[in-house]
C-alpha cells in the first residue's frame, strides 16, 4: 500500500480522497490540545470569543508530550484516547477543524459531524512515542500554558505517520478491521 503525502492546512480534495485504512505521511503544522483545552475551547465559543488559532483546515493532535530532554524538540509525543474529547468535537469541526488525530474509536456523533463537515480522523501508532517526537521538528506553547503538558502547542511536523481511521463518508477503520477479523 502507497503511503498518501500530505501537507496542511488540509484541503477538502485531499480530504475527500482519503479513504479508511489508508496510510498517510502528514508535514506542516500541526496543534496539540488534549480534554482541559477543549473544555476551553468550547468555553471560549460560548462567550463569542476567538479560538486562540484559526482552526479552519487544521488538524488536532490529541497529545500531552513529555517533557524535553536536553537536546530534544519535545518529549515523547504519543497518542491519547480520542473519545476524551467526543463531546467537545462536533462544535469544533462546525468551526472548520478538518483533522484530528489520537488513537481509539470515536463516537456516532462524531463520525456523522466528520461527514457533514467533510473531515476526517487519523490514528497515530500507540506505543511509538518516542518514534513520532523525531517525526516533530518544531514545538511551541501557544495558549494554556498554566495547563503544563496539556497546553495547546504548536508544532511543525514531517513525514507524521498516520492511518485514516474515519473517511470523510464515515467508513471507520477500526469497525471494518473488527468486521474482517471475525469473519475469518
Amino acid at each position: 500500500m502507497e503511503t498518501i503525502k500530505l501537507t496542511t492546512p488540509l484541503k477538502e480534495d485531499d480530504i475527500r480522497k482519503l479513504k479508511a485504512g489508508d496510510l498517510v505521511e502528514i508535514s506542516g503544522t500541526i496543534y496539540s490540545a488534549r480534554d482541559a483545552a477543549h473544555k476551553r475551547f468550547i468555553e471560549t465559543l460560548k462567550k463569542g470569543e476567538e479560538l486562540p488559532f484559526d482552526v479552519k483546515g487544521q488538524v488536532i493532535y490529541y497529545v500531552g508530550p513529555c517533557p524535553a530532554k536536553p537536546g530534544q524538540i519535545i518529549g515523547s509525543a504519543g497518542p491519547t484516547t480520542s473519545g476524551r474529547m467526543d463531546k467537545y468535537t462536533p462544535q469544533l469541526l462546525d468551526c472548520g477543524l478538518k483533522g484530528m488525530i489520537g488513537k481509539g474509536q470515536r463516537s456516532e456523533e462524531v463520525k456523522k459531524s466528520i461527514v457533514v463537515n467533510k473531515s476526517v480522523y487519523f490514528s497515530a501508532i500507540g506505543g511509538a512515542a518516542a518514534l513520532i517526537a523525531k517525526r516533530i521538528k518544531k514545538s511551541e506553547i501557544i495558549a494554556y500554558e498554566d495547563l503544563g503538558a496539556e497546553g495547546v502547542r504548536k508544532m511543525e511536523v514531517e513525514n507524521f505517520p498516520l492511518i485514516v481511521a474515519v473517511d470523510s463518508c464515515g467508513n471507520d477503520f477500526y469497525k471494518q478491521g473488527k468486521e474482517k477479523y471475525l469473519s475469518k
